[in-house]
């Protein structure tokens, strides 16, 4: 009960709201104590030292101030088969399918069943732990595009990574005073007494839920530690709850990066870029140019909340505060930024590591010499490149970095303007191994619209799926919609009859085209700077453009291949040939996707269309 459990700071210091949210879930979850978190550096260093004590962190010593987590077998990533979105209307939350036909837009689950559920796990699921009490930014502090949650979570592995992720602390509560602020109730699910004993990574796989209130702005997740179930600041708030405020307030939450482009004459552009997770957008954050003159920095990796501001300027911020990336594939020629950003303060999560004290994953094969060294993998066993076929990859292919933004060697001056960053264009894209162009621009807003409406990429390992099948992923929020897919696309087509707005240009590309060899036929990483040059002009409206069925791609000899192999220049070609038996398999899936999906009325009108003259255009070719 509250009144005999022990607290960091009296409870009398929290707003009334804050101290209700507090005190009813303490009430609830039974623990042992409660502990405001302060952001300072002495509760970091107190956090660390309880985890390293517990066995829960290895300490890296070939880092300053790094960590390794390694979690249980069964809790590796998002399950979005557990995540659900709790509306009255079941339409409200996922568009209503055709007869026989499961939505791939979402899961929808009874508000008071879904209560009634959480009320019966999260009664006494705190035993023997600490109930922590995150009040947390996301965003710049102050800013006008920020918004507070308040977590309360019993693992000390979320507290560290949620003060890398987000920004923390008694500066947060001074903001909120007694305003509204998203609940975040978080538990892994295994408490302690008599005969249970704590594991290295305690979890409840079997009860997992991660579910969400649109209306009363809430989250309430059980039975993970992994990141993207557990860091509640991250997809739950900073889109799923995020998208559904900014339908109510007139503005976008969405899955995209933000970079900063300056030409070498010195003209400096944002863009913002949605892709599926491990589809290269920690990357692309980061990346460094082959182009001599031109410069990247980086905004945010991950999450964009988008608004206009008063002369109709479509501005960004990052909500996030930190990285939280795919290791396994990044390595000094894919991202040296990243590989510089988490050499101090950052926790590793299912990577292997050294026996002196580095790090290792399927990707540094070039990089770390093991001669000598003893590899313990991510199951905690010991391993050599020999022994991958028996035991699997070294790190789980999900596995993780969180580290500070702040230390990006290229992030951008910018990144903390409160009032955010003006955004020049958009980019869609995804792993399409055949018919789509390397790159190609909308005719409109509306129908960038629709081309986000129809991404799609091959499954990662972000999520619990597995193999390389092409999934829908409609503006790389398949899984974070946090309301119907049919009414998130008419948000989107709404801004397009609005006064005094001026509307980005939307682009889609594709890094990801094979060859009949199956291998990649453009290089990607570095030379993705030539397409975003050719994007950067076309911003500036100049004309290197031409029709093609999907949209706009290059003129001949308007993207910018100097320096490039001769293997590469003579492929190009097949980066933009439009084939007319792909492209028709492409519309006639596409029209079975909305009529399974969004059947009948459900479909948004200007999609219709942007369909139909989709395959009027492939018709005219000969």
């Amino acid at each position: 009960m509250i009144s005999t459990t022990k607290t960091s700071a009296p409870l009398e210091t929290l707003s009334p709201s804050v101290r209700k949210f507090v005190e009813e879930n303490a009430k609830l979850c039974q623990p042992d104590q409660v502990h405001i978190c302060d952001g300072s550096e002495a509760e970091g260093k107190e956090l660390i030292d309880k985890q390293l004590a517990a066995g829960r962190l290895i300490k890296l010593s070939q880092y300053d101030n790094c960590y390794l987590a390694r979690t249980s077998k069964a809790d590796v990533a998002r399950v979005e088969s557990k995540t659900v979105i709790c509306t009255e209307n079941p339409s409200d939350a996922v568009p209503t399918t055709a007869p026989g036909i499961k939505s791939r837009l979402g899961n929808w689950k009874d508000p008071k069943e879904m209560r009634q559920l959480a009320a019966e796990l999260f009664n006494g699921c705190m035993k023997g732990r600490t109930m922590y009490v995150i009040p947390f930014s996301m965003g710049p502090l102050g800013s006008p595009l920020a918004k507070i949650g308040i977590q309360l979570t019993d693992s000390e592995y979320v507290v560290s990574s949620m003060r890398i992720m987000t920004r923390v602390g008694k500066k947060v509560m001074d903001i909120l005073g007694d305003g509204h602020f998203v609940r975040c109730l978080h538990s892994v699910g295994y408490p302690l007494g008599p005969g249970r004993e704590d594991v290295p990574w305690p979890c409840n796989p079997e009860n997992l839920i991660v579910s969400h209130f649109p209306a009363t702005d809430e989250i309430i997740s059980f039975g993970s530690g992994y990141g993207g179930n557990s860091l509640l600041g991250k997809k739950c708030f900073a889109l799923r709850i995020a998208s559904t405020i900014a339908r109510r307030e007139g503005w976008l939450a969405e899955h995209m990066l933000i970079l900063g482009l300056t030409s070498p004459k010195g003209e400096k552009k944002y863009v913002a870029a949605a892709f599926p997770s491990q589809c290269g957008k920690t990357n692309l954050a980061m990346i460094q140019p082959s182009l001599p003159g031109w410069k990247a920095e980086c905004v945010g990796d991950d999450i964009a909340w988008l608004k206009f501001d008063e002369n109709g300027v479509l501005r960004a911020i990052n909500p996030e505060y930190g990285f939280f990336g795919v290791a396994p594939g990044t390595n000094h020629a894919s991202n040296p930024n990243a590989m510089e950003c988490f050499k101090k303060n950052t926790i590793f999560t299912n990577v292997a590591y050294t026996s002196n004290g580095g790090v290792y994953w399927e990707g540094l094969e070039k990089e770390v010499d093991l001669t000598g060294l003893k590899v313990t993998n991510w199951l905690g066993k010991d391993w050599t490149p020999e022994k991958a076929k028996e035991l699997g990859p070294a790190s789980h292919p999900n596995a993780r970095f969180c580290a500070p933004a702040g230390q990006c060697p290229t992030i951008d001056p910018n990144w903390e303007d409160p009032r955010g960053v003006p955004i020049s264009a958009i980019i869609f894209g995804g792993r399409r191994p055949a018919t789509v162009p390397l790159v190609f621009e909308s005719f409109n807003w509306g129908h960038g619209t629709y081309i986000g409406s129809t991404m799609k990429s091959e499954a990662t390992s972000a999520a619990e799926h597995s193999g390389k099948a092409v999934m829908h992923d409609p503006f790389a929020m398949r899984p974070f919609f946090g309301y119907s897919f049919s009414q998130y696309v008419e948000h989107w087509l709404g801004f397009e009859g609005k006064a005094n707005l001026k509307l980005p240009k939307i682009f889609h590309v594709n890094w990801f085209r094979r060859n009949e060899n199956g291998d990649f036929i453009w290089p990607g990483f570095s030379e993705n700077s030539r397409v975003l040059e050719w994007i950067f002009r076309r911003c500036n409206n100049e004309d290197i453009a031409m029709e093609h069925p999907m949209g706009l791609i290059p003129k001949p000899n308007s993207l910018n291949l100097d320096g490039l192999d001769r293997a590469v220049v003579d492929s190009i070609p097949q980066l933009f040939e439009a084939n007319k038996k792909e492209l028709m398999e492409e519309v006639d899936e596409l029209e079975k996707f909305y009529n399974e999906q969004l059947p009948g009325e459900g479909t948004p009108q200007r999609l219709s269309q942007e369909l139909a003259a989709f395959r009027e255009r492939i018709n005219k070719i000969h």
